[in-house]
């Protein structure tokens, strides 16, 4: 596959913390990436290099050969909330930027998160879950060719969690999308990913590949052994 990204020794300081130092990753067209570390170790950060809304000290950002030197038009962001503007519809929400004449589609993506029947709703009226479906359906609209994922789903019940790791799943595997997610839920990580990065002290401490089928199930054997041995690295970094 080709490779959509490129990070190529990539540093970054604030004032005289050392946030990363000298890293190098690359993410290939269509695939699922998930960094997994610790806070403090810039996960959010490395989300807002690769956006361009923040530019490294040193090395380079390659988004499908551009050089990433500012705002990235060809990726979006989602946040732990939803950021929906409370004056204006679900579906207002999703044409936000002059999208207007992609209502049909942004209706039929509605549709696809199961939020057929709430397009003319407000976002008081809606769960936290509801809220980030939306957040996800207006990010597929814009058709980025990167979607970043800054712990979209941190602040929802573990039920409605699950719901939208399957439906976050389902999606990107039938657009090909290719996403970034960064996460502290290391079962989270195995179930979404293709590939999962390791963060630590400024480092990519190591790459796992996933290699499970799709539906995952968190009680498998293989799953299990893949979630020690991302655990081990964190006891590791410990010691």
């Amino acid at each position: 596959m080709k490779d959509l990204l490129i990070v190529e020794h990539i540093s970054k300081q604030f004032s005289e913390r050392q946030v990363f130092d000298d890293i190098d990753f690359t993410v290939s067209k269509g695939e699922f990436v998930t960094v997994i570390g610790k806070s403090g170790t810039g996960k959010s950060t490395l989300l807002r290099l690769l956006s361009g809304l923040d530019k490294p000290d040193s090395g380079q950002i390659l988004h499908d050969g551009k050089q990433v030197n500012q705002v990235n038009p060809e990726a979006r962001m989602m946040f732990q909330d939803g950021r929906l503007l409370p004056w204006k519809t679900v579906l207002n929400n999703l044409l936000i930027g002059n999208y207007k004449g992609k209502k049909a589609e942004a209706i039929k993506l509605l549709g696809q998160v199961g939020l057929s029947e709430y397009t003319d709703y407000y976002p008081h009226q809606l769960s936290g879950g509801q809220k980030q479906r939306v957040a996800f359906a207006r990010a597929l609209l814009h058709q980025p060719s990167l979607l970043l994922l800054d712990e979209p789903l941190g602040a929802l019940d573990a039920f409605t969690r699950q719901e939208m790791q399957k439906l976050l799943a389902s999606l990107c595997k039938k657009q090909q999308m290719t996403a970034l997610l960064v996460t502290h839920d290391i079962e989270e990580a195995i179930y979404l990913s293709d590939r999962i990065l390791i963060l630590d002290s400024g480092q990519v401490l190591s790459e796992i590949v996933v290699d499970l089928p799709f539906p995952r199930h968190k009680e498998e054997e293989y799953f299990r052994s893949i979630k020690d041995e991302v655990s081990a690295y964190f006891s590791l970094a410990e010691s």
